[in-house]
């Protein structure tokens, strides 16, 4: 382990939820949104970027520098412009004030859309409905003041082979070009967990050639995707992708399966870490995926970097 490693979280804060009951992910299920509609989704929004602050300055207060925002800020936010929202001042004026705090002490935020944003699929209203996506979450980083780089990274998988790896790869790189400047320079892709998906190797190749993204090397996802380079090899190939002044990022995790329950899903994560990750003294802001969040930044840290420090 080296200093140049940056150790943050996932989401959610569990330490002021439990506390203060803090959330950045309040929603509202389907039913509820075609009753009360955008007026009601402003109102959760707006809790949402408030709590986020609380969030943001509780990470400076307890030194924690890398921090992955919910993607659930805005409910329903496929439905309606940011703009539409009635509480979009106060939103935006909130938004502004977190991105200036997180940046005065350095604190790297990311994206990191989920499992439904595929612009790999075969079907186009999937693309359009995950190109709409990351083109707010891109509007989202905008109103935080954050970089228009991978610094401040949205980051997504390739999201399927469909039985034809180079072709759903390429109709990604099709897809690309047709986001927003916005979020085509922040979006980084990641390698999987399924052996019959992507390797950091394929996406290099598939992506990275033709339209230069990074790629965020996962190491849980590593040990269970397609093994066609070893550790240090896909780590570094990664780490070649990211653009020089813009420190790599990587995700960690150990496996649930393998630490504390067998009978847990092959991708299931574990609550804390029992086997530190490896980056080679290499500089790398690091997002932990544990199931205990903050807590398990604490823990890694005592557990793994004091005893490097002491050494």
């Amino acid at each position: 382990m080296s200093s140049a490693v940056n150790l943050g979280y996932a989401c959610i804060n569990s330490t002021l939820q439990k506390q203060s009951k803090i959330m950045c992910s309040r929603g509202m299920i389907k039913r509820t949104w075609l009753a009360k509609g955008l007026p009601y989704a402003s109102e959760l929004a707006l809790s949402n970027v408030r709590d986020l602050r609380k969030v943001v300055k509780w990470n400076n207060a307890n030194d924690i520098s890398v921090y992955r925002i919910t993607s659930c800020l805005f409910p329903w936010m496929s439905e309606y412009d940011i703009t539409q929202l009635p509480d979009y001042n106060d939103i935006a004026s909130t938004l502004a004030d977190v991105g200036r705090i997180a940046r005065q002490a350095g604190q790297r935020l990311s994206f990191h859309p989920g499992q439904f944003c595929v612009l790999a699929s075969p079907n186009e209203s999937t693309v359009v409905k995950s190109l709409r996506e990351l083109d707010q979450t891109a509007q989202i980083m905008d109103m935080l003041g954050m970089p228009k780089s991978p610094a401040a990274k949205i980051n997504i998988h390739v999201g399927g082979a469909y039985g034809e790896r180079d072709n759903a790869l390429a109709r990604f790189c099709t897809a690309f070009k047709r986001l927003t400047h916005s979020a085509q320079s922040r979006l980084t892709v990641e390698n999987d967990d399924k052996p019959n998906l992507y390797s950091t190797k394929m996406l290099y190749d598939g992506v990275h050639k033709h339209i230069g993204i990074p790629i965020v090397f996962d190491s849980h996802h590593f040990e269970l995707g397609p093994q066609d380079l070893d550790y240090h090899d896909s780590y570094y190939l990664a780490r070649s992708t990211w653009p020089t002044g813009i420190k790599q990022q990587a995700h960690h995790s150990n496996s649930r399966r393998k630490y504390e329950d067998p009978t847990a899903n092959k991708p299931a994560h574990s609550t804390w870490f029992y086997t530190p990750f490896e980056s080679y003294n290499e500089p790398t802001d690091v997002v932990l995926e544990c199931k205990a969040k903050e807590l398990a930044v604490f823990k890694y840290r005592n557990d793994f970097q004091k005893k490097v420090k002491a050494a």
